[in-house]
């Protein structure tokens, strides 16, 4: 072997070229509701013709069920498909004169991650705004930040008009705590713009007198559908809004340029394939981003496959006949949009847990902090009658429901329309979800398993910190927080698992997100979250991220394991995850991600350098004293 010999060298333009453009469009186009079994040879087997690219002396994780010899190497063929897959002298025989070849120096090679609950048009977004990073701070601490960013974005040539929005405020990091946002501290600042600090867990917004006026809102403003407007003891608002009447406001702030918005989604595409994304589930869809993801694609900067989850508003749960229309119309107008693939619709059916928000649905009432029940049981938006119907029509007509469900109520809720959809329409593989489940009645676990149901997990949030701890065990009680994300009691009931970063709800982090899942502490936390109850094997996390979520989203016939006559979505990274010490998977960086053969990342090019600098910014980057963006950084745009 002369010019074909095994290299370390990683050729960009050479893949490329050997991939081929109807290979890779090919793979990357829709694919099929329920993809089939793939073709092709057998694992360790495979056509002799020569592959588009080798990687060796790898420790290949396949993420397939069974035994077998150890897999060291991987073929990819000129398909963009998995050509062969076994030992290197086995796979030797695909090198031809053009192959690309990759020594992976002993690192693991696996399936890319399936990211199951993500929002990456949003962290594009939010990417043009200035950030408080959910940091903790006192008010004037606050204010001065407040007044470098009045600064920074047009200081003076800014006044009165410009809109001053500010992402990921914390909503319980007001200092000392305890401590409740008024209007009037944010009027006290230099300044007649309005001002809007978009809370990181997207169900609250904190606004000046100057945005309240814009809007309109007073003391005899109606709350709206889904939302609250919060007022005082006087009657009259006090700045903050929840949920739905978050949009009361948000409605007169004005839209980035769309130019602007593709760009900076470009770049935050690109920071998730330098972090092993291959697949996401766009969680909150609607014409807006379905004309963005239109761009993209159009510009070629759609590196990932995208399912996108038509988001449906509260009122559209009462009529499944009109939301169905609304969401086949857009399917109709963007399913040729190269990337996407269509059949999912999301669903709120409560808030958030921690204090002060309290807008999860529980079964039983929040305490007041000293171990005394309230009379609050948080919100439910949408009641398990009208959530059945809804799910049967869709579930009738082939789509599927992903619920947004963090309390023990919703979670039922869910489980209850599903069971009602699962009888009527007699589907046995309907393959729902319900995300992020931050507490699960124990006689639910079961349940999941009985319907057939996804249980989409954040867990990196699974850890001992400000918002598991302080923002919420003296406000729920011991016996319930031992429920907190109940992973391997899931398991241990015959769920299946996948995984999702809710980012940028979250931070982009997704190997230490695999980390916390497996000893509930990850890189940020004080303490274990249960690790002993609820931690999850290696082994389990890496299927969960891999091939459980491609199968919640109906493709595990396409992606998620490494097989031969799977598509090529690959990920080759700077150590092995399989066997190194659980701490040191938050760190791992990823050399490689293909997308049906195609590279998507190269780290050693010039662009995929930038990307891996960023990515592992965010790896490291700063979590300000309390974890910064985990729900009062969290379901920022699981908002409204």
């Amino acid at each position: 072997m002369t010019s074909a010999s095994f290299s370390s060298s990683l050729s960009r333009r050479r893949l490329l070229g050997a991939v081929g453009a109807a290979g890779a469009a090919g793979l990357l186009g829709a694919a099929p509701a329920a993809a089939a079994a793939p073709s092709g040879p057998a694992s360790g087997s495979g056509s002799r013709g020569s592959a588009a690219l080798v990687i060796h002396g790898a420790r290949v994780f396949t993420g397939a069920d069974g035994g077998g010899a150890p897999v060291e190497a991987v073929a990819v063929g000129r398909d963009g498909k998995i050509l062969a897959t076994g030992s290197g002298s086995a796979v030797r025989r695909h090198v031809g004169r053009d192959t690309e070849v990759v020594d992976a120096r002993g690192n693991t090679v696996m399936s890319g991650i399936h990211d199951g609950h993500v929002h990456p048009l949003g962290a594009g977004d939010r990417s043009l705004r200035p950030s408080l990073e959910g940091a903790e701070t006192t008010l004037p601490e606050l204010r001065e930040l407040l007044a470098g960013f009045l600064a920074d974005t047009g200081g003076a040539d800014a006044e009165p008009d410009r809109w001053l929005v500010v992402e990921d405020w914390n909503p319980v990091g007001l200092l000392p705590t305890g401590s409740v946002p008024h209007h009037s501290m944010l009027d006290a600042l230099a300044t007649r713009r309005p001002v809007a600090l978009v809370g990181g867990d997207g169900h609250n917004l904190w606004v000046n007198r100057r945005a309240l006026d814009i809007a309109g809102i007073t003391a005899a403003t109606p709350d709206p559908v889904g939302g609250r407007i919060v007022k005082g003891a006087d009657g009259q608002p006090t700045g903050v809004l929840k949920d739905d009447a978050q949009d009361l406001v948000k409605r007169h702030i004005p839209e980035p340029s769309r130019a602007e918005l593709v760009a900076a989604c470009a770049k935050v595409l690109e920071l998730a394939a330098a972090s092993g994304v291959t697949t996401m589930m766009d969680a909150l869809v609607g014409r807006h981003e379905l004309e963005l993801y239109q761009a993209l694609a159009a510009a070629g900067k759609l590196p990932q496959r995208i399912v996108p989850a038509i988001r449906l508003d509260a009122a559209q749960t009462k009529d499944p006949a009109g939301a169905l229309a609304y969401a086949r119309g857009l399917r109709k107008e963007f399913e040729g949009v190269r990337g996407l693939r269509f059949g999912m619709v999301k669903v709120f059916l409560d808030g958030v847990i921690e204090y002060p928000a309290q807008t999860a649905a529980l079964l039983q009432p929040y305490l007041d902090g000293n171990g005394k029940p309230t009379a609050n049981r948080g919100e439910l938006y949408t009641s398990a009658a009208d959530y059945g119907r809804l799910t049967a029509a869709f579930n009738k007509a082939g789509w599927q429901l992903h619920a947004h469900g963090l309390g023990d109520r919703a979670v039922r809720t869910a489980l209850d329309g599903y069971a009602y959809a699962r009888r009527v329409t007699g589907q046995r593989d309907a393959r729902n979800a319900i995300a992020h489940l931050q507490i699960v009645d124990p006689a639910d676990l079961r349940r999941f398993a009985q319907l057939g149901v996804a249980a989409c997990m954040q867990l990196q949030w699974a850890a001992q910190d400000t918002w598991t701890m302080d923002a919420l065990l003296p406000y729920i009680g011991p016996e319930r927080h031992r429920w907190m994300y109940p992973a391997r009691s899931l398991e241990r009931a015959g769920a299946r698992l996948t995984g999702g970063s809710d980012w940028p709800v979250d931070a982009l982090q997704v190997w230490n997100q695999l980390r916390t899942a497996i000893d509930r502490r990850g890189a940020y936390g004080t303490g274990e979250l249960y690790r002993e109850l609820e931690g999850l094997s290696r082994s389990s996390v890496l299927r969960m991220h891999t091939a459980g979520t491609a199968w919640q989203l109906r493709q595990e016939g396409l992606t998620g394991t490494v097989e031969a006559g799977k598509a090529a979505d690959l990920v080759l990274l700077d150590r092995d995850v399989t066997r190194c010490p659980v701490a040191d998977i938050s760190g791992t960086g990823v050399r490689m991600t293909l997308v049906g053969g195609r590279v998507v990342h190269d780290a050693d090019s010039a662009a995929g350098r930038a990307a891996a600098a960023r990515a592992a910014r965010a790896v490291s980057g700063p979590r300000p004293s309390a974890y910064a963006a985990v729900h009062g950084g969290r379901h920022h745009n699981c908002a409204h």
